[in-house]
Order: C-alpha cells, then sequence, then structure tokens
C-alpha cells in the first residue's frame, strides 16, 4: 500500500523516535505517572466536594492544581531524570503547569468534538488519550529539554 508523500515523510520522521527505547520508556513511565494522577486528581475532588462540600469547579480546580503538583514531582525525579537533574525548580513547575493546561484544553476540545459522532464515554476515552499525547509533547519538548553539559575546565 502506498501512502501520500507526505504522509511517508511524517513515518520516515516519527518512525526512528518511536523505536528509540529511551523515548518509549519514558513515555510509560510518563503514562503510569499520569495513571497515578488520575487516582490523585479523582481522590481529592472526592474528599473536597463530598466531605468537605466545595462546589464542584473550586473543588475540580483544587484537585487539578494537587494532581499537577504530584506530576511535576514525580516527572522531575523519574521520568525525565536526566532532563532535569532531578531538580525542582519554580520556573519549569509553571512551564510543566502551563503545558497541562494545554492538555487538558485537548482533552475537552476531544471529548466535547466527538460526543456529536459516538457515545461520550468513547470520546471521554480518545479524549484522555488525546491529552496524554499533548501533555507528555510538551512535557518533553518545552518543560524537560535536553540540557546542554557544562564546558569543563
Amino acid at each position: 500500500m502506498q501512502f501520500p508523500p507526505q504522509i511517508e515523510s511524517l513515518f520516515v520522521r516519527f518512525a526512528p523516535a518511536w523505536l528509540d527505547r529511551t523515548l518509549v520508556v519514558k513515555v510509560l513511565s510518563f503514562g503510569l505517572i499520569g495513571c497515578v494522577n488520575s487516582a490523585v486528581d479523582f481522590a481529592v475532588f472526592s474528599l473536597l466536594h463530598l466531605y468537605f462540600g466545595l462546589p464542584i469547579i473550586p473543588a475540580n480546580l483544587m484537585s487539578w492544581c494537587v494532581a499537577v503538583t504530584n506530576s511535576y514531582v514525580l516527572n522531575s525525579m523519574f521520568t525525565f531524570a536526566a532532563e532535569s537533574g532531578r531538580r525542582l525548580s519554580v520556573k519549569s513547575y509553571f512551564t510543566f503547569a502551563a503545558t497541562q493546561i494545554g492538555g487538558l484544553i485537548a482533552n475537552t476540545i476531544t471529548v466535547f468534538a466527538l460526543s456529536f459522532f459516538i457515545p461520550v464515554l468513547v470520546a471521554k476515552l480518545l479524549a484522555i488519550g488525546a491529552s496524554f499525547l499533548v501533555d507528555f509533547t510538551l512535557s518533553h519538548l518545552l518543560v524537560f529539554r535536553k540540557r546542554e553539559a557544562a564546558p569543563r575546565p
């Protein structure tokens, strides 16, 4: 089967990246941490909304902030340890949080748009995948870029 030249060009450029073991391990680590953060987000939201009686939107925003902070720490220490030097900084935290907003937006747009064509729960699953791709890509390219080695004297 022949693909159009534009699609073939994408395969040629992206295939080596997905065959790179380091990138695959990072994606898996990012995904596992994402699963942990989903549980953190759900637990904090449930506690704030059901136990403390906070309205849904403030409870959701607070639980998202806790989950993003947890995600930043875990990804800095494990997934992107080489790039971060296992060091936390306010600047990279806010950059990370901003990229996570990108994932939140991608998730919301995807679930809303797809809900017109497929069942909403299926759309939500696809939206989680979309936000994962956006979150990982932005984290990998913007937050945890490979650091240049300092010149040795």
